[in-house]
């Protein structure tokens, strides 16, 4: 999202909606979200913003800057709907009224500051916690079903919960966690302070699963999930000269010992090869695999050079016999390091 506020005013919020309103998601709110929305008040986005404003800056300093206070005095401008009117908006919008889909987004633009105010320090700014906010806001208006009696502010909070915990979930992390997932280890988190503070020492994963209602190996899961990736440049110290990835050892490259010893026996392989003939020496070549490392079968190397398996066994009997009078010991010890 665009730091500059000035791009990112009511206007675009008129251009989001011209572009996620015929955004087909599959998402749906689950059934017992719904049947709960019925007796719920939900969030009716009356936060006072000037409040939040102050509270969000006492945190940073540089946390909001003018053109957010200006986007979000704009928005605090248009008055909130009344129960009638969203009816009759909701109405307009399933008849396919694009304006009334623009009146419905920017008289519940404060809803989405005052949830997404909720959710700083998770890896995304509050400007980009607004712009996912928004987007679920959009879907809720497309997808608000009047006739069930409940609110809009009640349906919007769950699709504006929605975009933010999976924009969090996808953005934020460098391996992508399914949404679920991220509500699992939000679950896991609170429940591990709430049983540490009620036991006064760290649960155990039992502990944990069994307020949580669900197998330990769920657990395991859970934290195995909610581990974070840490770069190889991160600093070491004090010292900018020093990274993790300096301190790591590398179990897979092989060490320089390692290196000169294959080239040592690679090159005395080569030098015993060159002793024998033409076709001894491809017959080894195709049989074991050196120099391309793919071994044949007698039947492929018989093919390729046009003779019988067993004359190709003949010749590699042959030709092994030449290379141990010769230097069997190191033949040996490249054939053990292949």
């Amino acid at each position: 999202m665009n730091d500059d506020m000035g791009t990112y005013g009511v206007a675009k919020i008129d251009d989001l909606v011209k572009d996620n309103i015929n955004n087909d998601d599959k998402v749906e709110v689950p059934e017992e979200i719904t049947t709960q929305m019925a007796t719920e008040d939900g969030d009716d986005g009356e936060a006072d913003l000037e409040r939040d404003l102050d509270v969000l800056q006492k945190l940073d300093p540089n946390f909001i800057n003018d053109p957010v206070r200006l986007y979000l005095r704009e928005i605090a401008e248009t008055p909130l709907l009344t129960h009638d009117q969203e009816i009759d908006l909701a109405k307009r919008v399933e008849n396919g009224d694009l304006q009334a889909v623009q009146q419905f987004v920017r008289a519940n633009l404060r809803l989405v500051v005052s949830i997404a105010k909720r959710y700083v320090n998770r890896g995304l700014t509050l400007l980009d916690l607004i712009q996912e906010g928004n987007i679920g806001l959009m879907r809720a208006v497309q997808k608000y079903d009047w006739r069930k009696g409940f609110r809009f502010s009640t349906y919007a909070t769950w699709w504006i919960r929605q975009a933010i915990t999976r924009a969090i979930a996808d953005q934020s992390r460098t391996i992508r966690l399914p949404v679920h997932m991220g509500d699992s280890i939000s679950k896991y988190r609170k429940t591990l302070n709430l049983l540490a503070q009620d036991l006064g020492r760290q649960p155990t994963p039992e502990e944990v699963a069994e307020a949580m209602e669900v197998p330990p190996e769920k657990i395991h899961q859970i934290v195995q999930a909610a581990q974070r990736t840490i770069s190889l440049e991160t600093p070491i110290g004090n010292e900018d000269d020093t990274s993790l990835g300096d301190l790591i050892a590398d179990e897979v490259s092989e060490t320089p010992y390692e290196a000169a010893s294959e080239s040592m026996l690679k090159r005395d392989v080569g030098a015993a090869l060159d002793t024998l003939s033409a076709r001894e020496k491809l017959v080894l070549q195709l049989r074991f695999g050196l120099g391309q490392g793919h071994q044949h079968t007698l039947a492929e190397v018989g093919e390729q050079l046009q003779i019988s398996r067993e004359r190709v066994r003949q010749i590699e009997n042959e030709a092994l016999q030449k290379l141990r009078r010769l230097d069997g010991d190191r033949l040996f010890a490249y054939h053990q390091e292949l």
